[in-house]
This record gives C-alpha cells, structure tokens and sequence, in this order.
C-alpha cells in the first residue's frame, strides 16, 4: 500500500455547516437570496478572524486549520490557502442519510478550484445498516481518496455512526446507552469494512469516545496493517464544554489522535450573541478565539501528561 496517513498536529476549527447556518442560526428557507447567502457568509468569516485571533495568541500555525464550505466560505478558502494555512472542504451534500457529492458529476472541478489540504467527506455508516447503501457509499468513497491521492491532497473521513431503527428498538431509544456500549465496536467495525472496500482516508475524524480504552481500540483499527502513520481527530457533535474537554482528555495521550475538530461548541454561541446584537463582531472573534485556545491547551496538556 503507498503510504497513506498524515500524523502531525492538526487542530481544526469546522465551520462547513450549511443547513445549520441557514435555517438553525439564520431561519433562511433555501433557496437564499443574494442578501441572506452574504449573511452567513459574513458570520463565517467572523469564525475565520477567531482563528487568525488565536494564532495570534500563540496556536501552531503549522498545526492550525480551517474546514469551510464552498457556498459560503469560497473567499475563506482562498484567504487561507493564500495565508499558507491548512484547508479543508467538505465534498458531501448537506444533510443527506447517505453520502453523495455536492456537486453532482462536476465534484473534481470544484476540489480542484480550491486544492485544500484536505478533502473531508462526512458519511453516516452503520455496518448493520442497509448493504446495499454501504456498498453505494464505500464505492463513491473509494472513488474520492483515490482521486484526493492522485492530486496529492490529502483525504479526511468524517465517519458517524447513527443507530439502525432495530439497535433503537434493543435500546429503547437510549442515545447515552449506545454511544457507551454499542458504538465503540461499530465504529471499529465500519472502519475495518471501509477499509475491506479500498476506502483509505489520512485522517478519521470521529465521535468523541467516554472511555479511553474505545479511543484505543478505534485508533488501532485506523492504524491496523501498515496504516501506522493514519491519524485520527476528535469531532464535537455540538457537545457542551465539558464534554469536549472530556473527550479530548481521554484522546490526547494516545499517539494516534493528533487533534480535534469542534465546530458548534466553537462558535454557536458567539454567532447567536452577534445576530441578536447582544455582543460586537470584535467580542465575537474573541470569545470563539478563547474557545479554540481552551481546546488546543487542553489537547497539548493532556497529550504531555
């Protein structure tokens, strides 16, 4: 196998949410007009300035990174390739229970307008959820590292795991109960069958595990066969603060997790305060600066013990 994997410090602040944006924050109806579209293109841009803010205040440049969208973050992605800052873009339509490509049969020409470091697909796989659409899904995944490859990009993998309606039923509907007791072992599951299927990301972005023991068991399965340079980064899921310092506390010493991704945690509230007009933009980019620090410093502690 040609060496894959990336296994150096990244630290991303996500903000490619588009329905999340649009209806969620804004309360816009797609299609957006030309007024609402700069709207959430400007409150993106106020994401971007919080981490140009904590650069300032002492975050490896090297290790920092942006993931935003095409629709609204185009100047973004431009501003921070020309920044020499690590990029990446999603490849995914927004919201859909199985991955397709945002932009159809034209989704090579618009990775190849942006060359971001990374291209990150976000997937919903269940290894006992419907075959065929994994197949479906596993072969269109397989279509894009190799491409991401052969451009010399790398490939990010945004794997989430949602409960099958009968693991629903087994479990009475208990979120909690499945994220401690079955999904460790089904995302261990899915990584292994992806990768059975020739899908080989760089890097695994994945839920946030309770136990340190899973996040091991996971990394080894991201790491397994001479995948040893692979690394895996923590999501938020829009968890609360504690649970993401809890997350990135039990990830960090681990070798194979080099860094995290936390979007909403990051910036929601900020962007909810700045809409409301309750605080200034430049209040903004310093409360979402101070997050994303909180987060790094947590990380790196953790990590040196």
């Amino acid at each position: 196998m040609a060496e894959i994997g990336y296994d150096k410090p990244l630290y991303i602040l996500p903000f490619d949410h588009r329905a999340s944006f649009e209806k969620g924050l804004f309360g816009f109806a797609p299609p957006l007009s030309a007024e609402q579209t700069e709207t959430v293109a400007a409150s993106k841009q106020v994401v971007y300035d919080g981490l140009k803010a904590a650069m300032a205040q002492g975050v490896p440049r090297e290790a920092a990174g942006i993931l935003v969208d095409e629709q609204f973050g185009a100047a973004v992605l431009r501003d921070a390739a020309a920044q020499g800052y690590i990029t990446a873009a999603p490849v995914e339509k927004s919201g859909q229970n199985e991955f397709n490509f945002e932009y159809g049969d034209q989704w090579r020409e618009h990775i190849a307008k942006f060359k971001p470091t990374f291209v990150k697909a976000l997937v919903r796989y269940n290894p006992e959820d419907d075959d065929a659409m994994n197949r479906r899904q596993a072969a269109r995944l397989k279509e894009l590292g190799e491409y991401a490859h052969s451009e010399g990009q790398k490939f990010m993998f945004e794997l989430l795991v949602p409960m099958t309606k009968d693991q629903s039923d087994r479990l009475e509907g208990d979120q909690h109960l499945f994220d401690h007791d079955l999904r460790p072992s089904l995302m261990i599951a899915a990584i292994k069958e992806l990768q059975g299927l020739g899908v080989e990301p760089d890097v695994w972005k994945i839920e946030g595990l309770d136990r340190r023991e899973d996040a091991a068991a996971v990394a080894g399965a991201a790491q397994r066969d001479g995948r040893g340079k692979v690394g895996c980064i923590l999501l938020g899921r829009g968890s609360n603060e504690a649970g993401i310092i809890h997350w990135l506390k039990a990830a960090a010493p681990l070798p194979a997790f080099i860094g995290f991704a936390v979007g909403r945690t990051s910036f929601w509230d900020a962007l909810a305060g700045l809409r409301d007009k309750k605080i200034s933009r430049e209040q903004a980019v310093a409360d979402i600066a101070g997050r994303y620090v909180k987060w790094v410093k947590t990380f790196e502690g953790a990590r040196a013990g």
